[in-house]
């Protein structure tokens, strides 16, 4: 069962400073898909293979993302988010996703798509517009 949301440890590594979405990070991210049979969700804790789809055009670990750097639009919300990210050629199916820092493993969130998803020649993660409303990962 997948189970949208962030993640309970991805908070705790905001508040222990475990985390990095400033222009400069180190860090990488990576979003990685997942058939309906995957258990992930608030529990989630670190990238897992169980459940991670196969397919032509996809790689275990799935894709790095390109941050949008962390920001505020005068509002009291922060937040940040990610460009799209594509996978080309692409044949397979995937109900939701799993965005995790790819240096350190740790789960950042968990997407339900809400359906499977099937692509045949690409297959497109679109990310909500990066601002206080909409932005994947907000913080008010």
């Amino acid at each position: 069962m997948i189970q949208q949301g962030a993640c309970t440890i991805f908070k705790v590594n905001l508040l222990d400073g475990n985390e990095d979405f400033s222009a400069t990070t180190t860090y990488t991210y990576k979003i990685a898909l997942y058939t309906a049979n995957a258990n992930l969700g608030p529990q989630t804790t670190a990238y897992t293979s169980d459940g991670e789809i196969t397919g032509t055009g996809y790689t275990a670990t799935g894709e790095d993302l390109t941050l949008i750097p962390a920001t505020s639009d005068n509002s009291t919300v922060g937040y940040i988010s990610f460009d799209n990210v594509t996978w080309d050629p692409a044949n397979f199916t995937a109900r939701g996703a799993l965005i995790y820092n790819g240096t350190t493993g740790a789960a950042v969130c968990v997407l339900d798509f809400g359906s499977d998803k099937t692509a045949t020649s690409t297959f497109t993660v679109t990310f909500p517009t990066a601002n206080s409303t909409n932005a994947i990962i907000r913080l008010n």
